[in-house]
């Protein structure tokens, strides 16, 4: 088939399409270059893995059939070659030889992301080592809903939501498998050097948290004591030697008295009265532990002023906002902020929001008002940045809390609370006759 002619161009006619349509192609900037460089080196790291894996394939095959004793020998071989041609620890072969058999065999659609730059090398690292601690049977869900959030999340904000979808996931078997653990709580002692030792206390992770806590809050004002000289490690380690030896902390400074476990439990209201409800939505959620079952939600929201509760049904002492009566929060509005963000809302900080200052957007000399929808918690120096540099940082309407980051070079990046404001959304009926819900 004969081809059809073409005009005849001159060598400074080509490319010459006219002013308006005249392509031109995008110059990198600096940011642009060292974005490029990082997707190079996720590139590699994923023909890195390919290759470990491969490797170890091909030098398993000569313990074939030899009886396990000689494939775990040949399996600490494999450790040491690759340590020794790298110029590594044993350790941190052993690392790469596991996620490379993970990523490999188990989760191809990481490795393909990675093999593509849309994720890091350290986002594929979690999502093999969290996803290998998951039940088999919810790995393959998992992963589907992992790669995206790993294509647009930074790794800190990363692993703490795919770790959050995991024990979402598993929440509905979360109060059996519980009560199992339970039976393995105990108290051991681990002999150390020099006349030192550890006392190890295993138990329900709600309750560690509560009493790390506390030692934390009862430390803090005695670390800044005039000619207080012990480490804030040190002090909860003392503080925990008196209250477990002595019981009483009557000795103790009158600011460091009187301090109380204080732990944050989020519950659907009506979980608490029906269990029908409670299967109908999302887990009891404890603040830095993650699901809880729901009889120790029940428990942990019976009346004791210790817990601050958060209930998924609207409660009227929420404040959302006191408009321009007030310059600063009033202390409801400041834990619901901080609440709802969990984290400094600096584009992947982790600093948390009980440790971060509590920013107006529109400034309150602009007339800002105090109110939720216009106050954010940033760590100092996130707040720095926002303040003294050409950052520029804006509260998306209607979003829920997220926040837009604008850097001086143009490039936007948002940054989404962990958690929503609490609304109450009824469950279906179980029939169609079913009786309606009680709100």
């Amino acid at each position: 088939m004969s081809q059809p002619s073409l005009p005849s161009e001159s060598p400074d006619d080509v490319w010459s399409f006219g002013a308006a349509d005249e392509f031109v192609p995008p110059v990198p900037d600096a940011v642009d270059l060292v974005v490029e460089t990082a997707t190079m080196m996720s590139v590699f790291a994923a023909e890195r893995l390919m290759r470990v894996d491969a490797m170890r394939r091909e030098l398993l095959r000569e313990a074939t059939g030899r009886g396990d004793g000689v494939r775990d020998i040949v399996e600490r071989s494999i450790r040491l070659e690759l340590a020794a041609a790298m110029r590594i620890t044993e350790y941190a072969a052993g690392r790469l030889i596991v996620q490379a058999e993970a990523l490999v065999r188990r989760y191809p659609s990481a490795l393909d992301a990675l093999s593509s730059g849309r994720i890091t090398e350290k986002h594929a690292e979690i999502i093999a080592d969290l996803l290998d601690e998951s039940p088999p049977e919810l790995r393959d869900g998992l992963l589907q809903r992992a790669v995206p959030m790993a294509e647009s999340e930074p790794a800190g904000t990363f692993r703490r939501a795919l770790r959050r979808l995991i024990d979402t996931t598993q929440a509905t078997t979360l109060g059996e498998r519980h009560q199992r653990a339970l039976r393995a709580r105990r108290v051991t002692i681990e002999r150390g050097q020099d006349g030192m030792a550890a006392l190890w206390l295993f138990g329900a992770e709600v309750e560690i948290h509560a009493i790390h806590g506390r030692l934390t809050q009862m430390a803090k004002p005695m670390a800044h004591a005039d000619g207080e000289t012990r480490s804030l490690d040190q002090l909860r380690a003392d503080i925990a030697a008196d209250l477990l030896i002595d019981g009483t902390t009557d000795h103790l400074p009158a600011q460091a008295s009187g301090i109380r476990a204080q732990v944050v439990v989020t519950v659907p209201a009506l979980a608490l009265l029906d269990d029908a409800y409670a299967n109908a939505g999302d887990p009891p959620m404890v603040e830095g532990v993650g699901p809880i079952p729901l009889s120790k939600a029940r428990e942990l929201c019976g009346g004791d002023s210790r817990w601050m509760r958060v209930l998924t049904h609207p409660e009227t002492g929420i404040v959302l906002s006191v408009g321009r009566d007030s310059y600063r929060p009033p202390a409801a509005l400041q834990r619901l902020v901080r609440w709802r963000a969990d984290r400094c809302m600096g584009p992947g900080c982790s600093i948390p929001a009980s440790r971060c200052q509590i920013d107006h957007q529109i400034r309150w000399a602009d007339h800002g008002e105090t109110s939720l929808d216009n106050t954010l918690p940033f760590c100092t120096g996130h707040h720095l940045i926002k303040d003294n540099t050409d950052w520029q940082v804006h509260q998306i309407d209607g979003s829920g809390g997220a926040v837009t980051w604008t850097s001086p070079t143009g490039r936007r990046y948002v940054v989404r609370p962990e958690r929503k404001v609490p609304t109450f959304t009824a469950p279906p009926p179980a029939h169609a006759g079913g009786a309606e819900a009680p709100f």
